[in-house]
């Protein structure tokens, strides 16, 4: 038997690795905690977590996710800062992460699908998001929670940047001008141009972006997604295509990180890509192109 296996592991180097579904629930997560390779990740502030979280989760500061460069973007940290950041929590290239959000908002779904988006980034694609977060998975109150703090291990973690999935400005420019659908995920107002960024951005939107709000993707704007029918449903009435080239934007790319695991991940668009910089740094170039519907004067 011991050498059945090691001639699958030789033909199938990948049978330890195998696809993880991107999303589950909280009933799959009880029944597989014990699972030596799952790493849960709790994206809780440090205060609530300590207060309570599921057995054995992990807590990481989302901050440590998004760095400021030159004072005023908000984007995805350089690849070796993320090694050593992933690898102190004891996260290895064999780890099957879950994240874990509170889940009491759409904006929690966001940033579970904002450090999703960056495993992904970096090569790493054993990760799946828990629905409803820990919300939906204490709202029964059938699985137990528990109180203080848990580390693991620190050890390597080494990513295979994947550049493709983190588009430039100027990536992005090219793409529109070559007729890639982009998706709006901000507010309407800010997609009208009524509400701005603040500082030296421009009130509008990308040329020709259609808009699709992202807590429109939550029921009632909760922390747990719609089904995928539903999910074809709101993006067929926003005319948001499912099966074109594709780029999610919204203001620091939060937001719009959950535009593109709806489109990426759940109903299975691999076209579809999220603009990191978003109009933080688009807006803020005069460069670049903007359409702004509403205009008002003060």
């Amino acid at each position: 038997m011991q050498r059945f296996f090691i001639l699958l592991l030789l033909l199938f180097p990948g049978i330890l690795t195998a696809a993880v579904a991107p999303l589950i629930s909280p009933s799959w997560l009880h029944d597989n905690r014990e699972n030596p390779n799952l790493v849960l990740l709790d994206l809780q502030d440090n205060q609530n977590y300590l207060r309570f979280h599921i057995p054995g989760s992990i807590n990481t500061n989302y901050a440590q996710w998004r760095v400021e460069k030159k004072g005023e973007l908000k984007n995805m940290p350089p690849v070796p800062v993320l090694e050593k950041l992933i690898g102190s929590l004891g996260i290895d290239n064999n780890s099957h992460v879950v994240l874990i959000s509170l889940g009491a908002s759409a904006g929690d779904m966001a940033t579970a699908a904002r450090v999703y988006w960056t495993f992904k980034v970096l090569g790493h694609d054993r990760v799946s998001i828990l629905d409803g977060g820990l919300v939906g998975y204490a709202e029964k109150r059938i699985y137990p929670l528990e109180k203080g703090n848990n580390q693991r291990k620190p050890t390597n973690f080494t990513a295979k940047y994947r550049k493709q999935m983190n588009p430039t400005a100027k990536e992005v420019k090219l793409a529109l001008n070559n007729g890639t659908q982009i998706v709006d995920n901000r507010t309407r107002a800010e997609y009208l141009g009524i509400y701005g960024g603040g500082g030296k951005e421009r009130a509008g939107r990308l040329p020709q972006a259609v808009h699709l709000n992202y807590d429109w993707l939550t029921v009632n704007g909760s922390g747990r997604l719609h089904t995928a029918d539903n999910l074809q449903r709101i993006y067929v009435s926003s005319q948001v295509a499912l099966n074109r080239d594709q780029i999610n934007y919204c203001h620091t790319g939060n937001r719009a990180a959950l535009g593109w695991f709806v489109s990426h991940e759940i109903l299975g668009n691999r076209q579809a890509r999220l603009y990191d910089g978003s109009t933080q740094e688009w807006a803020a170039d005069q460069s670049l192109p903007m359409e702004q519907q509403v205009k008002l004067s003060y």
